[in-house]
Formats: structure tokens, C-alpha cells, sequence
């Protein structure tokens, strides 16, 4: 499976002909599972930003306070440093959720663009590009994002571009079939009659009308995003201390488990908070644009 792995080729000839994104989110919004959702990414929004007004310094350490349990001072208690948790668990957010939409937007604006030339121009270039995607979409994503990690060395950055170049194909598939669709509009048809080279023909005609249905497809595999990327940051690829990260907050919290557990409890709840909200409005906008799952 991709991180992308709900977009497979089954799933793009469900997702490619769907109505206009308005449309789409006016019935989204209509769904109560979604309605959760979306409610639980606007809290985690408004304590991303709003939080570090109300919270001490998560980088600023305080050894004669290490390991402190929660209380009235540290609501979530304190980890080897002395970092008063709660902040560093908000900072984190910043970090962790930043980085998935980062993924998510970067995954889009190479799979529209590689996909939308593959299949307006066609051609040589258009055999090239769909052999290409395929290797990629025949790759086990984990092992591939972990051989180019193996390159780049681990780190914040290295892991979105990883994780970017690894997990775009499946959007670019989609991108191509709604393409090809597209191409046989009366506009498109008509540009292409009147002498417009091909690539600006892909670009200029095709590419407004494949990025709408993409972007909204895209949403899909946030939720699993989340989960890969804080997998890798728990095995040290990701952000790297003292920046604070869900996944290796994770992983630094299971060092002092047996006797300060609630260290995990921030990172924890972050990271269920946001895949649960990625889940629900990523299932509700399936049943959406899925005509087949509609009740």
C-alpha cells in the first residue's frame, strides 16, 4: 500500500469523473461524520495557533523540574528536560501537521503537473511518464521513502521531500485519466485546432480542470500521511531533538515509560486527534465523489 493507498487505479476510475469541487463540499458538509471531523481539525487549529500565547517556552529546559507529573504548573507534566509538555505537544502539532500538508500539497502540484502533461500532450512523452509512474506505484512506499532517507540523511526537510517524491504517483495516474477526459473538451479541441502547442495546451486548457478534482482526491491520503510520518519520526528519520515532533516525542517517552508515562500522552492524543479528523472527513468525502458509496 502507498501512503497515498486509497488512491489505487481501482479508486481513480471512482474518483475521476466526479462534479465540481463545490458541489463536493457543500455535500460534504452535509455529512456528520465530516462535520466531526472538520470540527476536530478546527480545534487543532485554533490551539496550534492560539496555544504558544498561552503556554511557556516548549524548547526552554528546567533540570531542577525533570520527569515532573502533571499538575497545576504543567498540566501534562515534564519530560527529561524539564520542557513542560504541553507546550512542546503544541509545538509539535505545528511541526507534525505542518509537514503532512506540506507532503499532501507537494504530492498534488507534482502528480497534476506530471499527470495532466502525460495525458493532454500523449505521445512518446506520455509513455515515458506513465512507465515511470507505474515502477513507482509497483514500490512498496515505505521501503522506497526509506532508501531515499538512506540518501538525503534524516532530518525535518529530508523527510517531506522523501516522503514527496515517493508518494505522488498515484495522483499523477488520476491526474492522467482526468487528462485524457478533458482533452476532448470543445475548448481544448478547439485550441488544439487552432495551432496551441502542446504543452501550453496541457497547461493553459487541461491543467484549471485536473487540479480541482486532484486537490480534492489528494485529501484522501492525509490521514495515512500522518500516520507514515510519524512512524518514521519515531525511528529518528524525521524531526530531530530538540524540535519538538509527535513521532520522536514518542520515541523519547517509551525511554521512561515504566515510571513517567505521561509522556506519551501529549504526542499521543495529537496524533489520534488529527488522523481520527483526517479519517472522518477523508471517508466522508469518499462516499461523496464515490457515486457507488452514496446512501
Amino acid at each position: 500500500m502507498t501512503a497515498l493507498g486509497i488512491l489505487t487505479p481501482a479508486t481513480v476510475r471512482e474518483v475521476a469523473p466526479q462534479a465540481v469541487p463545490r458541489a463536493v463540499w457543500r455535500a460534504l458538509l452535509r455529512r456528520p461524520a465530516a462535520r466531526i471531523g472538520l470540527a476536530l481539525a478546527l480545534l487543532l487549529a485554533l490551539v496550534t495557533l492560539l496555544g504558544p500565547l498561552f503556554t511557556a517556552d516548549p524548547d526552554l529546559p528546567d533540570y531542577a523540574d525533570q520527569l515532573a507529573p502533571p499538575g497545576p504548573v504543567h498540566w501534562l507534566g515534564t519530560d527529561q528536560a524539564g520542557r513542560d509538555l504541553l507546550a512542546r505537544s503544541i509545538a509539535a502539532a505545528r511541526t507534525s501537521v505542518g509537514a503532512a500538508l506540506l507532503v499532501m500539497t507537494l504530492c498534488a502540484v507534482v502528480g497534476v503537473v506530471v499527470g495532466t502533461v502525460s495525458g493532454a500532450v500523449g505521445g512518446r512523452l506520455d509513455t515515458v511518464l506513465t512507465r515511470f509512474t507505474d515502477i513507482l506505484l509497483g514500490l512498496p512506499t515505505v521501503v522506497l521513502t526509506l532508501a531515499v532517507i538512506g540518501v538525503l540523511g534524516p532530518g525535518f526537510w529530508n523527510l517531506v521531500l522523501a516522503m514527496s517524491a515517493t508518494t505522488w504517483a498515484p495522483l499523477a495516474r488520476l491526474a492522467r485519466s482526468v487528462a485524457r477526459g478533458s482533452a476532448q473538451r470543445p475548448d481544448v479541441i478547439a485550441a488544439r485546432m487552432a495551432g496551441v502547442r502542446p504543452l501550453r495546451l496541457a497547461l493553459g486548457h487541461v491543467l484549471p480542470a485536473t487540479a480541482s478534482q486532484v486537490l480534492v482526491a489528494a485529501t484522501l491520503g492525509l490521514a495515512e500521511i500522518v500516520l507514515l510520518l510519524g512512524s518514521l519520526s519515531f525511528l529518528g528519520l524525521g524531526a530531530q531533538p530538540p524540535t519538538a515532533e509527535w513521532g520522536n516525542m514518542l520515541s523519547t517517552g517509551r525511554e521512561t515509560f515504566a515510571y513517567a508515562p505521561w509522556q506519551l500522552v501529549g504526542p499521543g492524543l495529537g496524533l489520534i486527534l488529527s488522523i481520527t479528523a483526517a479519517t472522518l472527513v477523508s471517508d466522508a468525502l469518499r462516499d461523496v465523489t464515490d457515486p457507488g458509496r452514496r446512501t
